[in-house]
């Protein structure tokens, strides 16, 4: 797949999973769970390559963006096939402190894998805007179904194509 050639995020949600009652207490362990849950397809480098790159770049700042949403992400690129991108959203067995700006406890992890800068910041771009609609946001919060999560991504990037 070219660069030039954009992902719908529903695709990357899809291919990355929604997992539930994701467990452990704190950031190191919910992301160590929910990495054993993404299918090694998707991670040439294997999954402790994931790992070590997301919990250096929590090490950095936190990915806590605030109203109970965190956005990991590895610092650079641990894939380079765009086929092999994806965006998983995981809701952790209880809210947890993951140091966000805002101080308030994470409900909704949506941890990002993309193969270049460019991927990430439009794959980031389009989460952002999402989770800053109500209707969203009030999903995540309400741990929805997966269907109504992809439905919802699915029919907002509907709008931003007309």
């Amino acid at each position: 797949m070219s660069e030039d050639i954009e992902e719908g995020l529903a695709e990357l949600v899809e291919r990355g999973g929604i997992f539930y009652h994701v467990p452990g207490q704190g950031p190191e362990q919910i992301l160590t769970a929910i990495i054993e849950k993404i299918p090694t397809a998707f991670l040439p480098n294997g999954k402790e390559t994931l790992l070590r790159a997301v919990l250096e770049r929590e090490a950095l700042m936190s990915t806590g963006i605030g109203h109970g949403l965190a956005l990991p992400h590895p610092r650079n690129p641990v894939i380079s096939e765009t086929e092999k991108q994806f965006v998983t959203i995981a809701f952790p067995e209880s809210s947890v402190d993951w140091k966000s700006l805002d101080g308030k406890a994470v409900y909704a992890v949506l941890l990002i894998v993309s193969a270049s800068a460019k991927q990430h910041l439009r794959t980031l771009s389009k989460i952002n805007f999402l989770c800053r609609q109500e209707g969203f946001e009030a999903l995540l919060r309400n741990r929805a179904p997966a269907e109504l999560i992809i439905k919802a991504i699915r029919d907002m990037e509907q709008t931003w194509k007309k």
